[in-house]
């Protein structure tokens, strides 16, 4: 809108300099021509009668009469080798430049020249008296006039086209917004709806006016969001359908497992008493269907966080001596340098902090080096406690980095099989999304991985209230 009206008042203020300049060159070619062609006519009558070489008498007398013929306040100049006389004695000769002197008498032709003289404008014309033998006779003659109505005419025009400026650029406004609205609320429309759209509502649609390129581009939209929507909907579907097979596969698995599992067990406990062979064969099956039993386990965890029906069982616990005992509990005191202020109680899931705490540990001491470092700590603004899981290995390359909290993903792709099940950091992560916090995979300044859990401030002090 600002650059129309823009355009508009340069188009106006250009018309009217335009306008001006013309009107202002057309007076003032009237105005020389007709005192041009007056003052040779009256020149032409009083040179009939006017002998050489004059006196200051016949000379005032000559200039006097062309001045009366001129009429208004025209005053007329006449020069006679070294005299010089005037139509009105108190004139100022000095409106009559030098140059203009000097091209009269050289060029030996009429000449004339705009002046300013004390503000105001004057036109000054000069011409030669040549009598029959059309020789020089040495007397000039030239008339001053005033131009004082003709700028006043033009002023006025001025005047008028730069009133008519205003009117134009509020028409120009007018117009301005009609277009920008026209133009511009089917793009409004278009942004909202994509917003919409960005927000997750994919049922946004906008609509469509007309049959300019707008409106093709609001049915494109529109098409567009329509193909989305249908595209999102089945990846929606057969997301749920996959999970619900993991989860029914997950459960259904459990039964059999179990008595696998119980099987397995007798059969390790008597693989002592077994040929070495068979001893073998019993271990490996005992051990695998340990490794199936976990997944299984993974896998039903992970479908409860698919279908939200993970729940936090909070109850006020020191973190220092939960961890304490999750390191306890599968030997790896001795293998963990632990900072571990006691006195930090929050209200946390015990059971969930065990295994997020398990995850961490378990895998820095896989994949690092010892020493693991832990370190329990509450962030300077009193908002989040951290726990600190830092090994000295060689750390995670970038392209692991990313992805290290994906489900099944392995840094070592070569391997088709490992202890894990490459669902433990993303059960530790969703563990600690439900608690409303979040766990951080960098690479420490000297290397080795470190992880930090951070978990929203709940001072045990909350239950009772």
């Amino acid at each position: 809108m600002v650059a129309f009206v823009l355009i508009a008042l340069v188009s106006a203020v250009t018309a009217t300099a335009l306008a001006y300049r013309a009107s202002r060159t057309a007076v003032l070619e009237r105005k020389q021509d007709a005192v041009r062609n007056d003052f040779k006519y009256r020149v032409e009558q009083a040179a009939a009668d006017f002998d050489v070489p004059a006196n200051e008498v016949s000379l005032t007398r000559f200039a006097t009469g062309i001045a009366d013929g001129l009429g208004g306040h025209a005053v007329v100049v006449a020069q006679y080798r070294s005299r010089t006389a005037s139509s009105h004695a108190s004139a100022d000769r000095t409106r009559i430049t030098p140059a203009l002197r000097e091209a009269v008498r050289t060029r030996n032709r009429m000449s004339l020249q705009r002046v300013d003289w004390h503000g105001s404008p004057y036109l000054v014309v000069g011409t030669p008296v040549t009598f029959d033998s059309a020789a020089p006779s040495g007397l000039d003659v030239f008339a001053i006039t005033s131009l004082r109505a003709e700028r006043e005419d033009t002023a006025g025009v001025l005047d008028a086209v730069r009133d008519g400026i205003v009117p134009v650029v509020l028409l120009a406004t007018v117009l301005a917004l009609l277009a920008a609205g026209t133009v511009l609320r089917p793009v409004r429309e278009l942004g909202r709806a994509s917003r919409r759209h960005a927000a997750g509502d994919l049922t946004s649609r906008v609509k469509v006016r007309g049959h300019d390129e707008l409106a093709d581009l609001a049915r494109d939209f529109n098409k567009t969001a329509q193909a989305l929507e249908a595209s999102v909907a089945e990846l929606r579907e057969q997301d749920a359908r996959a999970k619900r097979f993991v989860a029914d596969v997950s459960h259904e698995l459990r039964t059999p497992l179990t008595a696998m599992t119980m099987v397995a067990t007798i059969l390790d406990e008597d693989a002592e008493t077994l040929p070495p062979d068979t001893a073998h064969a019993a271990r490996t099956v005992s051990a695998e269907t340990s490794r199936l039993t976990r997944l299984v386990d993974d896998l039903i965890e992970m479908s409860r966080f698919d279908s939200g029906a993970a729940r936090l069982n909070l109850t006020a616990t020191d973190l220092a001596e939960a961890v304490r005992a999750t390191l306890s509990l599968r030997g790896w005191s001795d293998q963990a340098h632990c900072q571990l202020p006691d006195g930090i109680r929050e209200l946390v899931d015990r059971r969930r902090i065990d295994v997020i705490v398990a995850n961490l540990v378990g895998n820095a001491l896989r994949h690092g080096a010892e020493p693991v470092t832990l370190t329990l700590a509450i962030d300077p603004a009193g908002d989040w406690v951290t726990i600190e899981v830092a090994d000295q290995g060689p750390g995670l390359p970038p392209e692991v980095l990313a992805h290290v909290f994906d489900r099944f993903y392995k840094a070592d792709t070569a391997r088709t099989r490992s202890e894990g099940s490459g669902l433990g950091t993303a059960i530790a992560l969703e563990n600690a999304r439900l608690h409303g916090g979040t766990i951080d995979a960098v690479n420490g300044l000297h290397g080795g991985a470190v992880f930090t859990l951070r978990l929203p401030r709940r001072p045990a002090c909350e239950e009772e209230q």
